[in-house]
């Protein structure tokens, strides 16, 4: 005789603890077959009108026809993106709050001390959601007539060439001082207040170089009021296709682009994550999106989640390590 049969009950208490298990596993997968029961919040660390939220609302219609539920942009700035981050990182891990992460996340995590989360084990990777090369620009006075003449200029008169970015720690600062630890150029750094006023001196004359964001330099370089030097995308934008890219122009290992990409608070579960990735990678399928976000100067990408982990944690010790050599403390 089994030992449950003594008491009663005991064979059915017996079959149930047999039975629980399978149960267990099988009640993520069911819960991700409900998910989403109630509109998606989808954090963007900056205001609109910007780069990530732009990017976001292009994903944002498309992802709710998908999932079936309407999902919301919600404007969180401040702190390079950070405050937008800190909410994610502790909301309740339920696949109905996600964060639009960008290139700057990485940086952040390399440029300060303490942050309010770990900027890897307190979220959840999704997928990519797109890549846009930054450009190196000059303005149209300037002589030189490419990239190897431009660094060849700041080699023959060390620390008499400059460049501007939007701030000390910003991925702009942080990629052209790439440029210069590569290429060995001494080229001295002036920080400006946001992208307009660093494009504005590049313009106006008041300093040599910049290395920025594709998109709001094309209209500039159109119009020939900026000349491109280089694209630091591994290969040719085809917004700019005339551009060579900087490893073309003799600068090997200068290869940075700025991405965005989608994440939920850590513990949300896998079959959620999954179901996400799956329906994100249909919306970048899209001709009508892929068109867009090429408008934006930015190519769809689609990724695994575990790819975008990796791509996260080599990108924060990438710059981590950039910021160490250009002698940057970290705040």
């Amino acid at each position: 005789m089994h030992p449950t049969s003594r008491r009663p009950g005991g064979a059915l208490r017996y079959a149930l603890a047999l039975a629980l298990p399978a149960f267990v596993s099988l009640a993520p997968a069911a819960h991700a077959q409900e998910w989403p029961t109630r509109p998606i919040r989808m954090l963007v660390g900056f205001g609109p009108g910007g780069g990530t939220d732009i990017i976001a609302r292009m994903v944002a219609q498309p992802l709710a026809e998908q999932l079936g539920q309407a999902v919301v942009i919600e404007n969180k700035p401040g702190a390079g993106g950070t405050l937008a981050a800190n909410t994610v990182a502790r909301a309740a891990p339920d696949g109905h709050t996600v964060f639009v992460m960008n290139n700057g996340h990485a940086v952040s995590a390399a440029m300060y001390k303490q942050l309010p989360f770990d900027a890897v084990k307190d979220f959840a990777p999704v997928s990519t959601l797109c890549a846009q090369p930054l450009v190196v620009a000059v303005g149209k006075k300037n002589t030189a007539k490419d990239l190897p003449a431009f660094l060849s200029m700041a080699k023959t008169s060390p620390g008499k060439l400059n460049y501007a970015s939007v701030g000390v720690g910003s991925t702009q600062h942080f990629a052209a001082e790439l440029l210069r630890q590569i290429s060995g150029a001494d080229i001295q750094h002036i920080p400006y207040k946001g992208t307009p006023n660093a494009v504005a001196a590049v313009l106006g004359g008041e300093v040599d170089m910049l290395v920025e964001v594709a998109s709001p330099l094309l209209g500039h370089i159109r119009s020939g009021e900026l000349k491109a030097l280089a694209v630091t995308s591994p290969s040719r934008f085809g917004g700019l296709p005339t551009t060579p890219t900087a490893v073309e122009s003799g600068v090997q290992g200068f290869d940075v682009t700025t991405w965005y990409a989608l994440a939920f608070p850590a513990g949300t579960p896998q079959p959620i994550v999954d179901k996400m990735n799956r329906a994100l990678t249909t919306v970048l399928s899209s001709d009508a999106v892929k068109q867009q976000m090429l408008s934006s100067a930015c190519l769809a990408q689609a990724s695994t989640p575990q790819a975008l982990n990796q791509h996260l944690v080599a990108e924060i010790n990438r710059w981590d390590d950039v910021r160490s050599k250009a002698g940057i403390a970290k705040e």
